[in-house]
């Protein structure tokens, strides 16, 4: 072996296991999830609810969708904070609904603009942002922890909204790649970089390790999320199925469509859950 060789050797970052990433996740933790149109960790939130996680906050960046309604069915969720809950074209998530409809859940509402300044005051280490776009709107009737103060930079008549900082506990999420350092390729989805920053905690999965180094080539450093604000990660072929992941391969439509016409019922969804195949090793 060459000397280049053994210190690539020695500085290669290496994988944990699914199990060990899902272990780091405590009950009652807030844990920031993305869309179902950007990097879903599902082989991931099938670990946590066989783990048997409880009691979660989970923050929707900005909406939530599948992984959310899984964790619901579950029994693992006591808040959910969002802009959205949606399955697209499918509807809305029938855990999600049915729980909404019991109260067994607390609903957060919020929009896309709040919950991204909420993230962006905890990633810059502030505590709140202001916003305009949400005066005038029913959602302040709802959000005692949004107030309308005056600006403080106007010397005339001119309500903001501030909102506070959201610092989620952990971010999860799934990756197409890991570089031999640790650093992870998300492409163009910026929301999962403001999650990184924001979190106590980030925890990745990913498709593939490869042996380069992401940040050392232009075209792919924009796209990284540096192995600084990685904890860990572990490698799961086809984490994001059945919802997909951009590039690699596409939601499976027939699951989906068999998840949401079974769910519809606690029965239902118990009995989907358990019999559905599992797309890549927990």
């Amino acid at each position: 072996m060459t000397d280049l060789a053994l210190s690539t050797e020695l500085t290669r970052r290496r994988p944990s296991t699914v199990d060990a990433l899902v272990r780091k996740v405590a009950d009652g933790a807030k844990v920031a999830l993305p869309p179902d149109y950007s990097g879903c960790a599902m082989t991931a939130v099938r670990g946590l609810i066989a783990k048997g996680v409880a009691d979660l906050h989970i923050v929707g960046v900005p909406s939530g969708g599948l992984q959310v309604d899984w964790l619901i069915g579950a029994g693992c969720v006591s808040v959910v904070e969002m802009a959205a809950m949606t399955l697209g074209e499918f509807g809305v998530p029938p855990r999600f609904a049915a729980a909404q409809k019991a109260r067994s859940i607390i609903v957060r509402d919020g929009t896309c603009p709040a919950i991204h300044a909420g993230l962006q005051a905890a990633e810059k280490g502030i505590p709140f942002l202001p916003l305009r776009g949400i005066l005038g709107s029913d959602l302040l009737k709802h959000r005692d922890d949004w107030q309308v103060v005056q600006n403080p930079m106007s010397d005339t008549d001119d309500p903001i909204v501030i909102v506070p900082a959201i610092a989620p506990d952990v971010a999860l999420f799934h990756a197409a790649k890991v570089d031999r350092n640790g650093n992870v390729w998300i492409g163009v989805r910026r929301e999962l970089m403001l999650m990184a920053h924001a979190a106590k905690t980030t925890l990745v999965t990913a498709e593939e390790q490869v042996d380069t180094d992401f940040l050392a080539d232009p075209a792919l450093a924009a796209g990284t999320i540096p192995s600084l604000y990685i904890t860990d990660f572990a490698l799961a072929p086809r984490g994001a199925a059945p919802v997909g992941l951009t590039g690699a391969y596409p939601a499976d439509r027939a699951a989906l469509a068999d998840y949401v016409s079974a769910a519809q019922t606690q029965a239902g969804f118990d009995r989907w859950f358990a019999t559905a195949p599992a797309h890549a090793p927990a």
